[in-house]
């Protein structure tokens, strides 16, 4: 008889932000942990979530070029739509709560936080039976010479989290919520206010892209490209097939995949 797993078997300790702490702190909470999102408290109550992607919505919006980062408070990026559970409840609740949130608060029964679980927590236990088939969606691509000012407008219009990147008919590198959020910031610390509207402009998708480009073959193993993805502490993997790009594996299209 195969043993019942419940959700505190996979839980973890809950990675948490103040409401009232900067937004400067919880990226650099999220990129030292590898995190994403954190639980927004507030006098040890959740609030909600934030995210990688708010954070680089917020620093990429023109009403807030004036402001620099550190001065930007996570309460104004909490995403206040989460899901909670408990942690003696049956662990397969949480495949369909971790198809529509990135996390899953888990509460104990006098209502205290206690943990989390995340897609990559739940990847540790459980992995889609057969080929990467079944987990691979489509890649969207975008030129290295593109704006970047482009890209995020791309990104919010038609709520896209990754790009690979092409390169003289080449794959090489890939560009997401996190590093356009690490490049803004940057950019908004060493430029000044006034300068800001004029030099974003010149900001390219291969200035601020993740290189080289990791990928796996269309046969990798299911098993594999979990435990790479895992390792590598990334949230999605290009697939190759015999030199040509089949699409993108995620932690969602995996969990997606059970």
């Amino acid at each position: 008889m195969t043993k019942e797993v419940f959700i505190k078997d996979v839980m973890v300790k809950p990675a948490t932000i103040a409401k009232s702490a900067k937004i400067t702190e919880a990226l650099d909470k999220m990129l030292d942990e590898g995190i994403d999102p954190l639980i927004a408290v507030n006098n040890n109550s959740v609030v909600g979530t934030v995210s990688r992607k708010a954070i680089a919505e917020k620093l990429g919006s023109k009403q807030n070029s004036s402001i620099v980062p550190a001065a930007i408070h996570v309460a104004s990026v909490v995403e206040e739509e989460f899901t909670s559970v408990y942690p003696d409840e049956n662990v397969n609740i949480l495949v369909p709560l971790l198809q529509q949130y990135k996390l899953v608060v888990v509460y104990d029964s006098d209502h205290k936080l206690i943990g989390q679980v995340s897609r990559g927590n739940l990847l540790k236990k459980y992995q889609p039976e057969g080929s990467l088939d079944a987990a691979i969606e489509k890649a969207v691509t975008i030129e290295a010479e593109e704006r970047v000012v482009h890209l995020r407008r791309r990104m919010l219009d038609d709520n896209i989290t990754r790009f690979i990147v092409s390169e003289h008919d080449q794959y090489t590198g890939i560009v997401t919520e996190t590093d356009v959020a690490i490049a803004l910031r940057k950019f908004r610390e060493s430029v000044g206010d006034n300068h800001q509207d004029r030099q974003i402009r010149n900001l390219l998708v291969k200035d601020i892209m993740s290189a080289p480009l990791l990928s796996v073959e269309r046969t990798t193993k299911v098993s594999d490209v979990v435990d790479l993805m895992l390792k590598k502490n990334i949230s999605s993997v290009p697939v190759m097939d015999k030199g040509k790009l089949a699409g993108m594996v995620t932690r969602s299209s995996l969990v997606n995949a059970l």
